[in-house]
């Protein structure tokens, strides 16, 4: 079956509403993008069940939990980067910004 074929589904509404900068839940991208610890309570206080934590930017030992959420997050914008290349190209992007927080 091609694309497009099956029956049409909703769009999943967001559930960053109310996470921005200037409410502190987000870094500015100066800062180095990404969600503040502040950021992130609220967004498990609206989504419960989540486990979302923030970045890793510490240096944990090898191994540990941290440095595999460390590992999985680079690889996954490993793959945004080549899927935007404008921002990939762009060091002031929100992407390069927090891949250099995550210390990828």
């Amino acid at each position: 079956m091609g694309r497009g074929t099956g029956p049409k589904t909703k769009r999943k509404q967001s559930n960053m509403k109310g996470i921005t900068i200037s409410s502190g839940g987000k870094r500015p991208t100066k800062a180095g993008a990404g969600m503040t610890t502040a950021g992130v309570k609220r967004y498990r206080a609206q989504n419960p069940g989540s486990k979302l934590k923030t970045a890793v930017t510490g240096s944990p030992k090898p191994g540990s939990k941290d440095a595999k959420r460390r590992t999985s997050y680079c690889a996954r914008s490993a793959g945004q980067m080549k899927k935007f290349p404008k921002a990939a190209k762009n060091p002031n992007s929100r992407l390069r910004q927090a891949r250099r927080r995550w210390k990828c």
